[in-house]
């Protein structure tokens, strides 16, 4: 499965965005989706995921009230609603793919073998 992951780009802290990660060549509806971030010298991280097929979600504890990781059936996109942003969350934004069902499987980026482009949100102060 191709990803492709849109929706970043510049907002000043305490504002939103919503990113898009919509595959090609297979429908996400057996996988679990990632959201990972890698910032300039930093290792990527896990920042929230979602298991399709039962829709648990999982969030780092930076994103837990801040972030909403959702599935769209119809549009067949995963999306990661970003509220309260800050300058630390300043990064790369990524989403993964894979057929995973496990909470330390769907957190660890080395377990998806299916990865989007990236696409930058910077946050201003």
């Amino acid at each position: 499965v191709q990803l492709q992951a849109s929706g970043g780009g510049l907002v000043q802290t305490g504002g939103s965005l919503r990113l898009s990660c919509a595959p090609s060549g297979e429908t996400l509806s057996s996988f679990a989706v990632g959201w990972f971030r890698q910032a300039p010298g930093k290792e990527r991280e896990f920042v929230a995921a979602i298991i399709w097929r039962t829709a648990k979600t999982y969030y780092s504890d930076g994103a837990k009230g801040r972030f909403t990781i959702s599935r769209d059936a119809t549009k067949d996109t995963v999306y990661l609603q970003m509220n309260s942003l800050k300058p630390e969350d300043t990064a790369v934004y990524y989403c993964a793919a894979d057929t995973l069902t496990t909470s330390w499987g769907v957190q660890s980026p080395r377990e998806y073998d299916y990865w989007g482009q990236g696409t930058q949100v910077t946050v201003s102060s």
